[in-house]
């Protein structure tokens, strides 16, 4: 130990006496950790805003929709689900808390006065659509079984849409016009914010009815079912019940494939989380040639100092040095450049992370893990590691006689 503490000192001393060179040999490894800490604390930024949207579906939703291959789409063979399937699932599926069934209407334009605006969203939902979606009104209220059933024309409409539409702060009661038809605004929902620059806040929602009344009896559209379920330790067992429902309700022969999907939410939740630890471990990677880069600088300017040293070296072994202690105290030094670079790296990297994160509009705010910091420093010291045992190496293997008589 004191031999460790002795060859630490002297490292220590050394990156003091040179210490515009110590820094310019960590320089390579601050880039490095700095680039690599900025991307990833804006990827993990992003993915955390993303995930939080996803989790609010909540663990127990199930989610059906028509599956279509990509021949069939081109051949023009299309599958829908049917508006009997709602009642299918509702009427003989144990195990379903909420379902709410979803198909978009025609884009188009709204029009309030002299104001004009286009929404993304035009949808069509029943009163389930609050709790199966964990969405709720920040004021007025959502629609009533009375306005399903009456196709009544009244809408909710999303926070943005106050704003593109000029409507008053407390919009209740006024009236948009959009397909043709004027609607009363019963309530808005609560706000929830951008996902990828797209905003998820301009929606227009009727009552579900009322949109099977919008476009007319000859035209199907492209629904969707959202299904909350009662125990979601039962969920698989569920999602059985309502494939076997799905099936008969579409008359599918034993040997006939599903045209339906049928997806819990935390299966959208894995599947971007793949996606976004491939991109973190991709970009990661781009950005980590930089750390060996800087490895190559440690290697170069280390190989320079044992040149510089030699005498040095040559002192230490003549006074009972050894090649072990010579080599430990040329690691040492290595490595605590890489690691104070990797330090500085991680400090200088989130720091940026957080800066581009508010610098584009919009953008999540930039997110740290804990593991990116631990492998950005066990990297560094791994590069100084790997960097350093050259010139170590050749400082140990030195003749003390020979080192003594260099000039």
């Amino acid at each position: 130990m004191y031999i460790f503490i002795e060859a630490l000192r002297s490292a220590m001393a050394a990156i003091r006496a040179h210490r515009m060179r110590s820094f310019l040999t960590s320089l390579g490894i601050i880039i490095g950790v700095a680039s690599v800490i900025t991307v990833i604390s804006l990827i993990q930024g992003l993915s955390q805003s993303i995930t939080s949207q996803f989790e609010g579906l909540g663990g127990n939703a199930l989610s059906i929709h028509a599956k279509n291959d990509f021949k069939d789409v081109m051949r023009g063979k299309m599958n829908y689900l049917q508006f009997e399937d709602v009642e299918q699932l509702r009427g003989r599926v144990e195990g379903i808390r909420e379902l709410s069934p979803v198909f978009m209407l025609q884009p188009g334009e709204i029009r309030y006065g002299n104001q004009r605006a286009t929404s993304r969203q035009y949808l069509a939902v029943t009163s389930a659509y609050m709790e199966v979606n964990g969405s709720y009104p920040r004021l007025g209220r959502f629609f009533s079984e009375s306005d399903n059933a009456g196709a009544r024309r009244v809408c909710v409409i999303g926070e943005k849409l106050i704003e593109m539409l000029r409507l008053p702060e407390n919009p209740l009661g006024e009236f948009i016009q959009f397909s043709g038809e004027w609607f009363k605004i019963v309530g808005v929902m609560e706000k929830k914010g951008e996902i990828l620059g797209m905003s998820q806040d301009d929606q227009v929602l009727v009552p579900f009815r009322t949109g099977q009344s919008l476009i007319g009896a000859t035209r199907k559209p492209n629904m969707s079912i959202t299904v909350s379920i009662t125990d979601i330790a039962r969920t698989e067992e569920t999602k059985a019940r309502i494939a076997t429902v799905m099936r008969q309700s579409h008359r599918l022969r034993a040997d006939q494939p599903d045209d339906f999907e049928i997806e819990s939410s935390d299966q959208f939740l894995k599947s971007f989380e793949t996606v976004t630890t491939t991109v973190t471990l991709v970009m990661g990677g781009v950005v980590g040639i930089a750390l060996l880069v800087g490895g190559i600088g440690i290697m170069n300017i280390m190989l320079v100092s044992v040149s510089e040293r030699t005498r040095e070296i040559g002192i230490c072994k003549a006074i009972g040095a050894r090649s072990r202690d010579i080599l430990m105290q040329f690691l040492i030094e290595a490595v605590t450049l890489s690691v104070l670079g990797g330090a500085v790296g991680v400090l200088l990297g989130y720091g940026m992370g957080h800066a581009i994160a508010s610098v584009i509009p919009d953008f999540p705010g930039a997110y740290v893990p804990w593991w990116a910091i631990a492998i950005s420093v066990l990297f560094s010291a791994g590069v100084g590691v790997v960097f350093g045992v050259l010139p170590a190496a050749k400082a140990a293997k030195l003749d003390p006689i020979e080192a003594l008589r260099y000039e």
